[in-house]
């Protein structure tokens, strides 16, 4: 069976048409279409495990064994070590992960967003693997829920993809992001794998109902990434095949709704564990820790919050801060690794105050009744620079198109937010625009182009 499936930065969907040649969502947790792009495991080598014993028996055993020989033989210790015995669930994902993760923070590995990080540069082959391993833990678990929802067995699939997975590394960062995603796909189970832009996937749902031509300028903002894509659509291209002729433009980075949180979480919540107070000298705290601990898309430098040896260091300062009482909160998140749960907060306010004037931040995990009341003039000024790399994608786009949209047409978790729509028309003027289904328009554009393509 054919399906879409939309791997985002902030959640997975999949998608299949129906007897009525509809778009149907497939339910992938309790009953929701959408899954949170997250896992949780007891110990990061189990991911490699669950892996392993799913590929057993099949053509990828041999080659992921020698690859991971060296963590497989560690397993028996660190099965003894956490109390596993046989049947014991492990891996999680999902809302499921995020309670496991809340519930225990500094007992485990949770990853949230892991397609930020497969088109790092950098990378040395052992993380490649890894990330592998968690796209092919993740895949296969959503794959086997939707097959039991649908009773069907999935064999073909077309995974969205952004223009650009990194701002830098070019194409050989998506190369890498690509190659890591294929891999895992189909040790998951599919058969055949084939990509397609994620704006585009989003404009072909568009497409489907428009009775005439149009330009359009598809601006896709996901978790991790923020897509343009000028493309030309219609009754006289929609029955394409290939539609590598019918864009004009593409444009992509690296920043999404993941980084419009991360971003309020740092400039409104870091001032509470100390952000921008002083040493007794009088000499600024160095923003670095707090900035690493709010980056939970950056695998290294979030491996620098963590490490034992920065553990060190934030004590070692303790003892010089003018307020060490908000420098302990630093400490506690750090030692309990609730980096995460911090910028959910930041997430929640985000969302609640594209319709609200204000938000309280429960931050009562660092300190008992510790509240932070947030505006939407606050969310304004924190995200100011994120949206402006939009706003500048966008206007490349039409640039490089060399002709102005009939309509602009905003998909993704964070293309709806009033601050961006507003930037939109303030600097690209007034272009009609449409809103798309932020979250179903990528997941019906892919299913659409999977059963064009299999046939």
């Amino acid at each position: 069976m054919v399906v879409g499936f939309d791997y985002g930065s902030s959640n997975c969907a999949m998608g299949v048409m129906n007897a009525q040649n509809t778009v149907e969502l497939v339910p992938l947790e309790q009953g929701k279409f959408y899954l949170p792009s997250t896992l949780y495991t007891h110990h990061s080598a189990l991911v490699v495990d669950f892996v392993a014993q799913h590929l057993t028996g099949t053509a990828y055993e041999s080659d992921f064994r020698i690859q991971r020989q060296a963590l497989l033989n560690t397993m028996p210790r660190i099965k003894s070590d956490l109390d596993l015995v046989p049947g014991d669930e492990s891996l999680f994902i999902g809302r499921e992960a995020i309670s496991e993760y809340v519930q225990f923070p500094e007992e485990g590995y949770f990853v949230k967003s892991p397609k930020s990080f497969f088109g790092a540069t950098g990378l040395k082959q052992g993380q490649i693997n890894f990330f592998e391993d968690i796209a092919t833990a993740m895949i296969l678990k959503i794959k086997q829920r939707a097959e039991a929802s649908l009773q069907k067995q999935l064999t073909h699939t077309v995974i969205g993809r952004p223009v650009n997975f990194q701002a830098v590394g070019g194409e050989e960062s998506n190369k890498q992001a690509i190659g890591i995603l294929e891999r895992a796909a189909k040790r998951a189970g599919f058969q055949d794998v084939a990509f397609l832009y994620e704006p585009l996937a989003a404009g072909i749902d568009y497409e489907s109902d428009l009775t005439e031509d149009q330009k359009v300028l598809v601006i896709d903002i996901g978790g991790g990434t923020s897509d343009c894509s000028f493309v030309q659509m219609g009754p006289s291209f929609r029955n394409n095949n290939d539609r590598d002729s019918d864009f004009l433009a593409h444009t992509g980075k690296r920043v999404g709704g993941n980084d419009l949180d991360i971003a309020l979480s740092y400039h409104a919540l870091m001032p509470l564990l100390g952000l921008g107070t002083t040493f007794k000298s009088g000499l600024p705290l160095p923003n670095q820790a707090f900035w690493q601990a709010c980056k939970i898309n950056d695998v290294n430098l979030q491996s620098q919050f963590y490490a034992q040896s920065h553990t060190r260091e934030l004590l070692t300062q303790l003892r010089d801060v003018s307020e060490p009482d908000l420098f302990k909160r630093l400490i506690t998140l750090q030692q309990n690794k609730q980096g995460h749960q911090l910028v959910q907060q930041g997430e929640a306010a985000k969302i609640a105050l594209s319709s609200q004037a204000t938000f309280e931040c429960d931050l009562g995990f660092l300190s008992p009744q510790l509240i932070k009341l947030i505006s939407t003039n606050e969310l304004a000024l924190a995200v100011d620079d994120s949206i402006s790399q939009i706003v500048t994608l966008a206007k490349q786009a039409i640039s490089d198109a060399g002709v102005p949209p009939d309509v602009i047409y905003l998909t993704g978790g964070s293309a709806q937010s009033p601050l961006i729509k507003a930037a939109l028309q303030q600097h690209l003027g007034d272009i009609k625009m449409v809103n798309g289904d932020h979250f179903g328009s990528v997941t019906a554009g892919l299913t659409k182009w999977a059963n064009i393509i299999y046939k």
